[in-house]
């Protein structure tokens, strides 16, 4: 095993100085956080998968600790490291995670085979030894190449162990078979396959499953890539169920995916990635890995969760940044005053006179009235608001989605471009927008860009194509007030840091 020399950065979103992102598996040791994740490397995708650790007390300055569980080599189970969960037991740390080669192939004579692997610690988070003798796959009744990404924990006054899997059923139709399996342990090496954990029945699978109390509810986080590439949660009084659908059941977009959790001093964060796009353009598709992402929750009586940037990643932009806007249409100064319009038929918009830094972060009070059609903010636009992307609040949808002008072109006609497409509708969140006050937090950083509303509803996305350009506000049919807009960028120390 190679461990990389300890080096540390600030960073809004952690990126390895080689390759990306993929699955992060959160642990707090110590009282800091460890954030184990798979290393893609794409210029080199048959070096294997093994996972590397960075370790921060704030999720903005980094301690990359380099690789931690390398690639079992090209003949080995654990080829691809691939997604897990580490516990502590005593002063032994397990680390448990899915073991996948490419060239094991499963009795179909297609499919790779998926195994459960063990790996133990005395207590240094950044040393491991294999446990090969503990490996298993799944039992029958499960798809052998299904049998992935093990989180275990122990429900308080239980003495045994739960381990639940992304898994799939053997028979019924393809895109139904999706299960999460479970088994039990007394001593974290023999386990034995019990009944399902949850069993649907709706989806092709159920990705990085993560299971948690929290003020007596019970939470079941996953991800699915049946119906939409998201992350999902569910509720309960129990772990055993029954698990009920909150109204709002997706904790971001499709650019943020496979978030698993993580718990301190009362608060619960939820760690993903925000996946890059093909080609580094805004149409490429978008691909697994990124740079690393985290939310926190923000609990309801009902058990519902909330959604926001934690404010420990949004304090590094204190250094504010004087802005002046001017009228989109005339041109003509405005005061922030007159950051407000009234368009029962029309459209107006504010634009920044001068552009922005490639990172920054957008705090803005919005004021909508019963009327607003739609309003919101401008990344990256022209100086006449005309181009742009656009983060559109649609208040008679109930939802927040993220669009962009011009969209792709299908022709040389003015026509020819596709006007049928409303928004990137993959990034679409559903969003309540009373009349009434709001709040907006935008954080721009390179080509990732993260948007809350309300500290409620979060999306997450790449912007591409358009690298530098103005800031803007808008509002089309209705009327919108935008209060104390205010941009800062990271300060001169945190700026010092990150070099």
């Amino acid at each position: 095993m190679t461990v990389v020399p300890r080096t540390e950065a600030a960073a809004t979103f952690f990126q390895p100085s080689v390759g990306f992102v993929g699955d992060v598996i959160p642990f707090v040791h110590g009282g800091r956080f460890h954030l184990f994740y798979l290393h893609e490397i794409r210029e080199n995708a048959g070096s294997g998968t093994a996972w590397g650790l960075v370790v921060t007390d704030d999720f903005v300055v980094f301690e990359d600790l380099g690789p931690v569980l390398a690639s079992g080599g090209p003949h080995a189970a654990d080829f691809n490291a691939y997604t897990g969960s580490v516990i502590a037991d005593g002063e032994r740390l397990h680390m448990f995670y899915t073991g996948h080669n490419p060239a094991r192939i499963g009795p179909d004579g297609v499919t790779p085979l998926q195994v459960v692997m063990h790996a133990v610690s005395g207590g240094d988070p950044s040393r491991w030894e294999k446990v090969p003798t503990d490996t298993f796959g799944a039992p029958e009744g499960y798809e052998p190449g299904d049998w992935r990404d093990p989180y275990v924990f122990r429900v308080p006054g239980e003495d045994q162990w739960r381990m639940v899997l992304a898994a799939r059923h053997d028979r019924g139709p393809s895109r139904r078979r999706g299960v999460i399996a479970q088994l039990r342990s007394s001593d974290l090496s023999t386990w034995q396959v019990v009944q399902p954990f949850w069993d649907p029945r709706r989806y092709i699978t159920h990705e990085c499953p993560d299971v948690f109390e929290w003020n007596g509810w019970w939470y079941l986080v996953y991800s699915e890539f049946s119906e939409s590439f998201t992350a999902r949660y569910r509720i309960a009084r129990s772990p055993e169920g029954p698990w009920s659908v909150p109204e709002r059941d997706t904790i971001d977009g499709r650019a943020f995916y496979a978030a698993k959790s993580v718990e301190r001093d009362g608060r619960r964060f939820f760690v993903g990635w925000i996946a890059t796009r093909e080609g580094d353009v805004d149409d490429g598709p978008w691909q697994w890995a990124g740079t690393m992402s985290v939310l926190e929750a923000q609990q309801a009586d009902d058990g519902t969760l909330r959604f926001r940037m934690p404010p420990e990643v949004l304090r590094p932009f204190n250094e504010p940044l004087a802005t002046s806007w001017h009228d989109a249409m005339s041109g003509r100064s405005l005061t922030e005053d007159e950051l407000a319009a009234g368009t029962p038929n029309g459209y107006w918009a504010a634009v920044s006179d001068a552009a922005m830094p490639s990172a920054f972060a957008l705090r803005v009070d919005l004021e909508l009235s019963e009327d607003t059609r739609e309003c919101g903010v401008l990344l990256r636009s022209s100086s006449d608001g005309d181009t742009s992307y656009i983060i559109r609040l649609e208040p008679h949808r109930h939802r927040v989605v993220f669009d962009r002008w011009p969209r792709r072109r299908t022709g040389a006609m003015q026509w020819q471009i596709s006007g049928d497409v409303p928004h990137v509708v993959e990034l679409e969140r559903s969003c309540p927008l009373p009349a009434g006050p709001h709040h907006l937090d935008v954080v721009v950083d390179d080509t990732a860009c993260v948007v809350t509303v309300d500290e409620s509803v979060v999306l997450s996305t790449r912007l591409y194509d358009r690298r530098a350009g103005h800031l803007g506000l808008f509002v089309g049919e209705g009327r919108a007030t935008f209060g104390n807009p205010t941009v800062s960028v990271r300060s001169e120390t945190t700026r010092k840091e990150a070099q």
